[in-house]
């Protein structure tokens, strides 16, 4: 092999070539040296323990025996042959069988000779075998090389179509990492090494894919999920601080808007997490640096007036402001509630969304580039180009998981410098998660409910006890509260759902008669101007019972509303249903939230289930969410593919997020742009393999 280092392309990689590099890189994006290294083993097999034949156990497990074959033959059964061998261990024997390659098997084997046999158990009849285990010479136990606790790598049909087996990747990595011994530099300092008990990072490499025991190999694991940790933190911030350092609007003064709103508009008292968020933002405010805060806070915890009550600042500054929600419904809803909460202050807020009419847009436009508006709320028809602020100082995204990197970054380039940034969500993001997503940002959490606030309660019904819902609903109807019922609606399977609605519909019109009761139906596939019209008859209080789509999960705010029933709730995702039981419980009254689900239930869906039912905190929730489905699916397809981590768990690794966490804070306040010589192979390290990327920057 030629001499090679870390960067060296595989094709040139001797035994891999042109065609098989072409490979590995379109299945699993191996290009080079650094890549099949960090291509690590999925599972293990431990060839480190003998079996006797009496000890083993009906559980389909890999095990080594020491003996030898008594006896080997040729079997045929339907026109087929197949080699059969009886292998004795000195106490018991274990049948042995091979259907390829029958020739060359035969002639191999010594009858009189110490083997060890290594293979899956099968067994039929309470009597073990094996299919096509390894053999190995007795005396190749003492060959150094012998990889004793055998890694596993990923596979796929093209790739084994291409030659490359399990014992290919064993061989092609073996004798990179001894071409690389002395090429792979140790990527931290001393200092953190010491601190927390890391291995060499050549020692990690060789100990993930070839560890002599177990212990050996977790040190490699808990050394490389360090460093992974440790460079998604640095880099996020590194971002952080060149973000801080950017110029932006100085928001020196609270003044008349404000203070009046919150004299006489305000009618109720904040809670402590609320005026502490709006510190932290008024702080941002007075730096004249740039400000992009993530604000977290569950379902009903009162984000919404924090972040109007900080427009109110930017507004006494004399600078606009916009809030850009997900669906149209939301912006609407967004524009009422601003519209009454500022009523009296003399402000001019405008809404933009797919449906304003061109005549509008046209006089909205202008008066938005005059500084007439001082709030345009709207949809993602901000983010058009036409769209041009006088000065727009302050910017809000709601529900920002439902917008892709592209669409937010529209709203910096919307004035020069650009605006102050507030992202808020509802969807509680489980620690780590927010590390690993949003380490460049300022995280606020509203951790409190408003003051009157009560717990909803959460109920499991099975299908059958239908009758005893639709009582449960008339007797919260008679008092004179609202109803919610929701459907599944899966693009996969939309037919089917909309048909469910239908049905349910139905049987819904059937139970309340239409003269003492009035029901609504909401759905997608709906007209913009019916839905606004089927909304607003639930927000007046007109309709009794909405029958909807989850088209009513983020945001509708009907204070009457106290029963949410959602329709086969195993088919919700947890954060799903999570937000869904946030549309009730808005008001003073008791609320409930009633899953109604039929037929055995997964194990997935009956946890979900069961968390729904214990906790109505959102941060558990969101912990739970992850653990069942991974970051990738949590995030969504906007947001998909940004967590690349290799070893890294999210739910598993929070004490070294931790340690990972400190070390970086440690050596940024002590080197911020990695120039002292401690730091040297860091800076390396980042500039040679991580590419400095930030997957939530908005810039």
């Amino acid at each position: 092999m030629k001499e090679i280092d870390l960067h060296t392309p595989l094709q040139f990689i001797k035994g891999i070539g042109k065609n098989r590099s072409k490979v590995l890189n379109e299945e699993f994006g191996l290009k080079k040296c650094y890549d099949i290294l960090n291509f690590f083993p999925f599972r293990y097999v431990d060839k480190t323990k003998f079996y006797k034949i009496q000890d083993l156990v009906d559980n389909n497990s890999y095990v080594q025996i020491v003996g030898y074959f008594k006896s080997i033959k040729y079997v045929e059964s339907n026109k087929k042959f197949r080699l059969e061998g009886l292998f004795f261990d000195g106490d018991r024997v274990i049948k042995v069988l091979w259907f390829k390659g029958l020739k060359w098997i035969e002639k191999s084997i010594n009858h009189n000779q110490k083997v060890v046999l290594f293979g899956k158990v099968s067994w039929f009849k309470n009597i073990p075998s094996m299919i096509h285990p390894e053999i190995e010479q007795l005396n190749g136990l003492n060959n150094k090389s012998r990889v004793r606790i055998k890694p596993i790598y990923k596979s796929s049909e093209r790739i084994a179509n291409s030659g490359i087996s399990n014992n290919f990747f064993i061989k092609i990595i073996w004798e990179i990492l001894d071409e690389l011994k002395d090429k792979i530099n140790d990527s931290l300092n001393e200092d953190i090494n010491k601190r927390n008990k890391l291995i060499s990072k050549y020692s990690a490499y060789f100990n993930i894919h070839f560890p002599t025991n177990f212990n050996i190999m977790e040190k490699a694991i808990f050394r490389l999920k360090f460093e992974e940790i440790f460079f998604n933190q640095l880099i996020f911030q590194l971002k952080k601080n060149k973000i801080k350092s950017k110029k932006s609007f100085f928001f020196p003064k609270v003044d008349l808007k404000f203070n009046t709103f919150y004299e006489n508009n305000l009618n109720f008292e904040l809670t402590n997490a609320q005026k502490n968020v709006l510190k932290q933002i008024r702080d941002d405010f007075r730096s004249g640096n740039q400000m992009t805060r993530l604000l977290q806070g569950d379902v009903g915890s009162g984000k919404t007036i924090v972040s109007l009550m900080a427009m109110l600042i930017a507004i006494d500054n004399s600078y606009q402001c916009c809030l850009v929600a997900p669906t149209e419904i939301l912006a609407l809803q967004h524009f009422d509630s601003f519209s009454k909460h500022l009523n009296g202050l003399n402000l001019n807020i405008e809404l933009l969304t797919g449906s304003t009419k061109t005549s509008q847009r046209k006089r909205l436009f202008q008066d938005l580039e005059n500084g007439e508006i001082n709030i345009l709320i709207g949809t993602h028809a901000i983010f058009e180009e036409n769209v041009i602020f006088k000065n727009l100082g302050f910017a809000v995204i709601d529900e920002q998981h439902r917008f892709g990197v592209k669409q937010r970054a529209e709203i910096w380039k919307k004035n020069n410098p650009s605006p102050h940034i507030l992202i808020m969500t509802a969807t509680p993001i489980p620690r780590t998660l927010t590390m690993s997503m949003y380490g460049d940002l300022d995280v606020s959490i509203i951790d409190e409910l408003p003051p009157g606030r009560k717990m909803i309660k959460t109920i499991n019904m099975n299908d059958s006890k239908r009758l005893r819902l639709f009582k449960f609903m008339e007797d919260q109807i008679k008092i004179g509260r609202q109803i919610y019922v929701v459907y599944p609606l899966i693009e996969e399977s939309k037919k089917m759902d909309l048909k469910n609605l239908e049905d349910g519909l139905e049987s819904i019109c059937r139970h309340f008669d239409n003269k003492n009761y009035s029901i609504g139906v909401l759905h997608g596939k709906m007209k913009n101007e019916n839905k606004e019209l089927e909304m607003e008859r639930f927000v007046n209080g007109k309709t009794n019972i909405l029958v909807s789509t989850t088209v009513i999960e983020v945001g509708v705010n009907v204070p009457n509303a106290s029963v949410m029933v959602i329709e086969n709730a195993e088919r919700f995702g947890l954060s799903q249903l999570h937000q869904l039981r946030g549309r009730v419980g808005r008001g003073e009254y008791e609320s409930y939230c009633i899953l109604m689900t039929k037929g055995i239930l997964s194990a997935d869906a009956k946890t979900r289930i069961k968390a729904m039912v214990s906790t109505n905190n959102g941060f558990k929730i969101s912990e739970i969410d992850l653990k069942l489905r991974g970051p990738g699916d949590l995030l969504g397809t906007k947001q998909s593919g940004v967590i690349d981590f290799k070893l890294a768990d999210l739910t598993d690794d929070v004490k070294i997020f931790d340690l990972a966490k400190k070390e970086v804070k440690r050596i940024i306040e002590i080197d911020p742009k990695l120039k002292l010589n401690n730091n040297i192979l860091i800076k390396e390290e980042l500039l040679g393999f991580h590419h400095n990327k930030s997957w939530s920057n908005i810039g």
